[in-house]
């Protein structure tokens, strides 16, 4: 089959696979790190309640089969040191089905943690990850020429990628469409980057540039990547570009970053030699016809699953990031179709003092993301995914958002538990607890430039109410 193989992907596969299994060890290391506080045996969440109650088919995830908090670290760290390996290049020195046995495996392992995640890994790149580490199976080694079926099947998904959340944009806010959006977001979004409050005080005109912009790169581009060469690398260039631009203005976990992989993996190897040094392509052999085989199903199912998601994009009631089955292949993508105009943050306090009275002192915890002291640049963390930090910007929209999880948060305040501490930035009650903690609800808004160099501070705020009134370890655990 002299159409399957397609020698001059080669290039494009390497960035694949390296950056898919970058991408991973950023996942499986997030896991790792906040899993405890989370959903461990004693976290938020717990996952062996949640599995109490939820099928493997609804569920698929090897933690039905055992879970302890042990065996979930073991599970995250192993799959960071196998997705490590894969990015230093070990399937090239493996045969063909050892290599597309780590690829499962990895995913087998990933897709077992976001099965058991709940409302903490209810987030669309994870879906997304899933999604390319699931094609990354059928990309091959280094050993045989890419398969042109799943080289194009990596730019089917990132047209669905970007033209679903084009389309999500254009049907939702009216502000995308009087291109007035930015006029808010770089100041609203979820967690604002260092240069975050920067990009806020562009001029307005180029706000509405960059609004317009956005649609081109998501609307029409994504067209351009089943065009031929020269033109798939225009458009692969255009959404690299735009991608690293969101990078610069905010911190959106990997998703910008998967989405630069998918899009530096169209751009033509010509491209990338006038511009970094690129090394002579391996020695490449056809693909055996069992491959062939696999690779054919795998790209007849995409298809066949493709239904879903193009359904979705055309329907007036376009959904955003979701998957149609429990096994996170061939989803739909969107995101911000509306835009916040104001920003509100749930502020944690607690108080070591006994009684309550109005001249009680209250210290706030720092998160290591989230706006808190005003005087913070807001930092970089992408992409890792500071989960917590993402649930805390929701709760602030609506109290809704932060069921079940808020509750058992302060508990867990209340008790100086250290796995949930050692998500935040600062504890300001050392080794003794406090007695009572509260959550207060502030409007944030950027300062301007003459606050800026007056008071030093990136932010201002101000005050709205209480958003949970003081409350004791006692009364939490009571249930009232």
């Amino acid at each position: 089959m002299e159409w399957f193989g397609a020698p001059e992907y080669w290039l494009g596969r390497l960035i694949l696979e390296r950056g898919i299994a970058a991408i991973y060890v950023v996942a499986f290391i997030a896991a790792a790190r906040q899993f405890r506080a989370l959903i461990g045996e004693h976290g938020m969440m717990p996952v062996p309640k949640y599995l109490a109650g939820v099928s493997f088919r609804r569920a698929p995830s090897i933690f039905h089969a055992h879970y302890s908090d042990r065996f979930f670290a073991a599970v995250a760290w192993f799959g960071a040191a196998l997705a490590a390996a894969i990015v230093a290049g070990v399937t090239g020195l493996v045969p063909l089905w050892a290599a597309m046995l780590m690829w499962l495996l990895l995913w087998v392992l990933y897709l077992s943690i976001v099965n058991v995640g709940q409302t903490w890994y209810s987030f669309g790149w994870e879906s997304l990850l899933l999604e390319a580490g699931f094609l990354a199976i059928f990309l091959g080694n280094e050993h045989i020429t890419p398969p042109v079926l799943t080289m194009w099947l990596a730019r089917l998904l990132l047209f669905r990628l970007e033209f679903g959340a084009g389309l999500i944009k254009l049907r939702g806010d009216r502000c995308w469409r009087d291109l007035t959006c930015l006029y808010y977001h770089h100041e609203t979004q979820p967690m604002p980057g260092p240069l975050s409050w920067f990009f806020h005080h562009l001029p307005k005109p180029l706000h509405r540039i960059e609004v317009a912009g956005n649609h081109f790169a998501q609307l029409v581009v994504p067209f351009g990547l089943f065009a031929p060469q020269p033109v798939a690398s225009v458009a692969g260039t255009i959404i690299v570009i735009t991608q690293l631009w969101l990078v610069a203005s905010g911190n959106f976990a990997w998703l910008n970053w998967l989405t630069i992989v998918l899009g530096a993996s169209v751009i033509d190897t010509s491209w990338w030699a006038a511009v970094v040094p690129i090394p002579q392509p391996p020695a490449m052999t056809d693909a055996p016809n069992w491959f062939a085989g696999l690779v054919i199903a795998f790209a007849a199912l995409s298809l066949f699953l493709s239904y879903w998601p193009a359904r979705n994009m055309l329907s007036r009631r376009q959904r955003m990031n979701m998957s149609f089955n429990p096994y996170h292949l061939i989803n739909t993508y969107g995101a911000f179709g509306s835009i916040s105009r104001v920003r509100r943050e749930v502020v944690l306090e607690g108080t070591d003092e006994p009684t309550i009275t109005e001249h009680t002192v209250w210290k706030e915890y720092e998160f290591k993301g989230k706006p808190g002291s005003v005087r913070r640049l807001p930092p970089q963390w992408a992409p890792y995914h500071l989960r917590l930090d993402w649930l805390m910007w929701f709760a602030a929209i609506s109290p809704h958002y932060a069921y079940p999880w808020l509750r058992a948060l302060l508990v867990r305040l209340l008790e100086n538990d250290p796995a949930t501490l050692r998500l935040l930035k600062h504890n300001p009650f050392g080794e003794s607890p406090p007695k009572f903690v509260r959550a207060q609800l502030y409007r944030y808004r950027f300062t301007t430039w003459r606050e800026l160099l007056r008071d030093r501070a990136w932010w201002h705020r101000t005050l709205e109410g209480a958003y949970l009134r003081p409350v004791a370890l006692e009364k939490l655990q009571s249930g009232r």
